[in-house]
This record gives C-alpha cells, structure tokens and sequence, in this order.
C-alpha cells in the first residue's frame, strides 16, 4: 500500500513539471540557420549537441576573425549549398564518441524539437560516417524532455 502511495506521488509531482516525450530519433529544426526537418539521434549519453558540418574555414576581416561553414552533406538529401558566417563563435574541447578530444567550433543557436523551441551550443563536427546528421545530447534534454527508445520520431510534422 505505500508503494502505490509512493508511485501516485510522484506521478502528481511530475504532472506539475509535464515533460516532452520524444523518441530515440527526432526531426528538429534549426530556424536561425534555415534548416528544417533534419533527422536528429537522440543521446543521453552525450553532453553537448552536434551537427555535421561539410567544410569550416576561419578568415579575418580587418580586425574581426569570422567562422564560416556549409552545413550537412553534399551526398545526402536535405543540402543545400548555404555557406553561414558569423563572428559569434568559441572554440571548446569536446570528447568524440570513439574517446578522443577534440577541438570544436560552437556557436549558439535556437533548436525545434518536440514542438519546443531551445537555446544551445551546437557543435560542428564531421558526423559524415553517422547515420544521422545530428546528435541532441542531455543539455538540451534536461529543460523538459524524457526520452522514450522504444519510440522514433514522435514529432514528425
């Protein structure tokens, strides 16, 4: 008997705080770089959020250093030739998958996913050789999703 009590509990609690379910893969927008509808993983094992990025080049302009980058991939469907530019960028160690650090761009943008709108830092990474252009780690999870991996693309529109 208290354990029903305990569970009816802390399903009141949780009421309180709805959650977006989602599955282990998603479609998710980018609005504030024009891509929409990108198949996303998703990882709760990952920290940060990443999308894969076809070329990145700095270059300086008088006396502003600028990052730019194409996104996604030339092979694949959903490219689209953009080249993006932008002086708002930092530079992080990131820990890959397969173990290894390394030195990433990141710049802040706005992600759609599960019909909800959230501020992150992306990361660009060659994800050329993954099955899906992006990886939504847990710090965007942790504002309000739970994941259901028995599930896939709940949010599809």
């Amino acid at each position: 008997m208290d354990r029903l009590f305990l569970i009816l509990e802390f399903e009141s609690m949780n009421l309180k705080k709805s959650k977006i379910i989602v599955g282990r893969t998603e479609i998710v927008d980018f609005p504030e770089l024009g891509l929409e509808n990108i198949h996303a993983k998703i990882d709760s094992g990952a920290y940060s959020t990443a999308i894969h990025t076809h070329k990145i080049w700095v270059d300086k302009v008088d006396d502003t250093i600028y990052l730019n980058f194409e996104l996604l991939d030339p092979e694949k469907e959903g490219y689209r030739k953009i080249i993006i530019r932008t002086a708002n960028f930092s530079q992080r160690k990131v820990r890959s998958s397969n173990g290894r650090l390394e030195n990433r761009y990141i710049i802040k943008t706005t992600i759609l996913l599960g019909g909800k709108k959230r501020k992150t830092d992306l990361s660009l990474t060659n994800r050329g050789k993954m099955r899906y252009p992006v990886l939504v780690g847990r710090k965007v999870l942790k504002k309000g999703f739970l994941i259901d991996v028995s599930q896939e693309n709940i949010h599809t529109k």
